[in-house]
């Protein structure tokens, strides 16, 4: 599509967020550019499992997951650093997709609907109730309203001056594709000791392992695979996979400088969707969905101010901000509540036996991280 000199919105970023945003506003007659770094489709550091609650949503805006091959999922397995296992029914259910093929679905569907730009932002300038979003291509685009959706950590992050970039983060994580003989309808959750290894599978009957550590247990060892040899495979269900499962990447993904600090919904006047906004803990694995969602609130909003051509961009930032909390600040509570538990080896113990007695509170957390299903 052909760059228009006046656009509405800016979207910075097409990751999950970014992409749902960008369809379902350019879905509403709304000139969207998008900018995102790296073309389609590619693979990324993630969980890959969504929830159910986000699926009405996409199914709204024209996306099936199912259509590109997603696997339906209805169980939750967790164990501890030792291999105590706990199970569940997810309340919700969900579906196991790779970024590759969930990214690039939204992406055929957007690019005849909007400008899309593969390029790497600089500078985004606010003057005069107008922005001016400056590309590593030196391409000066100007627009209403911003988005920012690049991500977990980005050179945009360091730009705005945003306060957790100013602390270290302890976190890592390593993300690759595995081929191995995992049950089709569950997500698994295994602890190591310095972190959690998530498993399910994806479109391609691939497993797709997603662990993240802390930078100190890792160090000891420098390397993945002498960490997942010698860390990991503590857990009997992980050097059980690792010494079987065949891997499909050359190498796996990494990322490092993971940050859970809370974030601004809204800063410099630029709207923050998905892990731009807030970034909940991958052992409660909805990230992916919470980042749809995000999409939703932020679209919705905004498209009733633009239908009505009524804009007072002060009362949108304070109304996200309102609904955006409302919706997340609880789940990211509870997920950096689990988190300290599995992370100390004496409340993991005492927790993992009080939900044996009590069956009925894995699923109660699992809900406490989840919201529900909305069109």
């Amino acid at each position: 599509m052909a760059k228009k000199t006046k656009r509405d919105i800016i979207v910075i970023g097409g990751g999950l967020a970014g992409l749902t945003a960008a369809l379902h506003l350019a879905n509403n007659n709304c000139r969207v550019c998008l900018i995102e770094k790296n073309e389609y489709p590619n693979h990324k550091v993630c969980g890959e499992y969504v929830s159910n609650e986000v699926l009405p949503y996409l199914n709204s805006l024209g996306i099936d997951p199912f259509s590109v091959g997603a696997i339906k999922i209805s169980k939750f397995e967790i164990t501890d650093s030792k291999g105590f296992p706990l199970k569940a029914i997810l309340p919700l259910g969900g579906f196991g997709i790779s970024r590759y093929a969930l990214d690039n679905l939204l992406f055929e569907s957007l690019k005849n609907k909007a400008e899309v730009i593969f390029d790497t932002v600089e500078k985004v300038t606010f003057e005069e109730n107008h922005f001016s979003v400056t590309t590593q291509r030196n391409n000066i685009l100007k627009a209403d309203f911003v988005i920012g959706a690049f991500g977990k950590r980005s050179n945009m992050d360091t730009f705005l001056d945003r306060k957790f970039m100013k602390n270290n983060s302890p976190w890592l994580a390593v993300k690759a594709h595995y081929e191995y003989d995992l049950s089709e309808d569950t997500v698994a959750l295994h602890n190591f000791n310095g972190g959690y290894c998530g498993l399910s599978k994806t479109e391609t009957n691939a497993v797709n392992a997603c662990y993240l550590a802390t930078f100190k247990s890792f160090k000891k060892y420098g390397v993945i695979d002498a960490f997942q040899k010698r860390e990991l495979s503590k857990n009997p269900h992980l050097d059980k996979f690792f010494n079987e499962a065949k891997p499909i990447f050359k190498k796996p993904l990494t990322i490092s400088q993971i940050s859970f600090q809370k974030k601004e919904p809204v800063k410099n006047h630029i709207f923050m969707l998905g892990d731009s906004a807030g970034l909940i803990h991958p052992l409660c694995g909805n990230g992916m969905a919470m980042a749809i969602k995000s999409a939703q609130i932020f679209s919705e909003m905004f498209l009733e101010a633009f239908q009505k051509d009524n804009f007072d961009r002060t009362k949108l930032e304070e109304e996200y901000t309102a609904q955006w909390r409302n919706e997340f600040e609880g789940r990211l509570k509870t997920g950096r509540f689990i988190q300290r538990i599995l992370m100390d080896p004496f409340a993991s113990k005492a927790g993992f036996s009080l939900a044996k007695i009590i069956p009925s509170l894995l699923p109660k957390l699992i809900e406490k991280t989840h919201g529900s299903p909305t069109r």
